[in-house]
């Protein structure tokens, strides 16, 4: 490994992923297994700040652990993990969070919208939720963590809680920055194309599941929200349109202007059945590869017991690092 920077991200198994979660987040993991040292987790005790029905929980947890592999992400290169079995996370959060202030939580944009929702039964682990993000980054000395504009915030917060730490005791923690890929467009809802695509829509017609058959992406395509304008034309005045090109450009590799230009002169009809044949081409492969990985629980048990084994020695030395400057006896 030595030279290669490290990268750090996860999903959280908290619900079933959208095509949103793959075009902005796995496929761009994809192309960066072979540049860095990369460490992909399944947040899983990040998705108990909800309730979760525990089958469930632990259905997705396979599942999404099975989506990275199928999805191209190759064990050999990686270390891929379930959170939960590398108890360092939880052990360093508590530690940050003596380092972190109650105003930086409360502050946190995410814990404002959803505690709005909760009232006053809101969960401690909501407001926290930033403390265990920051330990999982800071524990892999990650350089650099990708991100989507909503967890920008939470960056920042973790970059601030390395940076007092290492102010008060000496250089502990690697500064992260965020890894903004270049073409990573943000998927928007089909049916309410202001908003991001996301599996919490009201409306199920607004997201593609990852797993979703051939004809219920083609439904969800054609009834995908346009414009009465009829021209395929990448702007602002028209999101709905503008979001079907994003997906069509991320999947096959071409720029918004390209597509354009190729449908000059054509209809919405044959646009839309070309973006829903492009998503169920690039889908299809993978929910294969799904079905067949869920039934092999060996296989996927040993692969995520020697990353979690990786992840903890590497986790380890950082957290013993903490505990000798913070001034705990070790324990050998």
């Amino acid at each position: 490994m030595g030279d290669k920077k490290v990268i750090f991200s996860g999903i959280q198994p908290s619900g079933d992923l959208t095509l949103g979660n793959y075009l902005g987040a796995i496929k761009n993991w994809v192309k960066l297994q072979d540049e860095y040292d990369c460490y992909f987790c399944v947040v899983d005790l990040h998705a108990i700040t909800v309730k979760q029905e525990p089958k469930d929980l632990r259905r997705r947890t396979l599942e999404l652990l099975s989506i990275y592999i199928a999805s191209g992400i190759v064990p050999e290169k990686n270390t891929m993990f379930i959170q939960s079995h590398v108890p360092q996370h939880s052990e360093a959060a508590w530690l940050l969070n003596c380092f972190t202030y109650m105003g930086e939580l409360s502050r946190m944009t995410q814990f404002k919208d959803k505690s709005a929702k909760s009232g006053s039964s809101v969960a401690a682990g909501l407001l926290n939720y930033p403390v265990l993000m920051a330990a999982d980054i800071l524990l892999y000395g990650t350089d650099l963590v990708p991100v989507g504009k909503d967890q920008k915030q939470h960056l920042e917060l973790t970059r601030d809680i390395a940076e007092r730490f290492n102010g008060i005791y000496s250089p502990t923690f690697t500064i992260p920055e965020p890894y903004i890929p270049e073409a990573g467009a943000k998927i928007m809802d089909l049916q309410e194309p202001s908003k991001k695509m996301s599996k919490s829509a009201d409306n199920p017609n607004g997201f593609i599941l990852i797993m979703d058959p051939p004809d219920v992406i083609k439904k969800k395509i054609n009834r995908a929200v346009t414009d009465s304008l009829g021209i395929v034309k990448y702007t602002d005045d028209q999101p709905g349109v503008k979001n079907l090109i994003n997906i069509l450009s991320v999947i096959k590799g071409i720029t918004p202007m390209e597509i354009e230009n190729y449908y000059q002169g054509k209809g919405y009809a044959e646009f839309k059945n070309d973006v829903a044949e492009a998503i169920i081409g690039e889908l299809s492969p993978i929910q294969e590869k799904v079905k067949e990985l869920i039934t092999n629980k060996e296989y996927l048990q040993s692969i995520y017991k020697s990353g979690a084994e990786k992840a903890r020695y590497v986790a380890n030395k950082t957290l013993r690092k903490m505990k000798k400057k913070i001034g705990f006896i070790p324990e050998e």
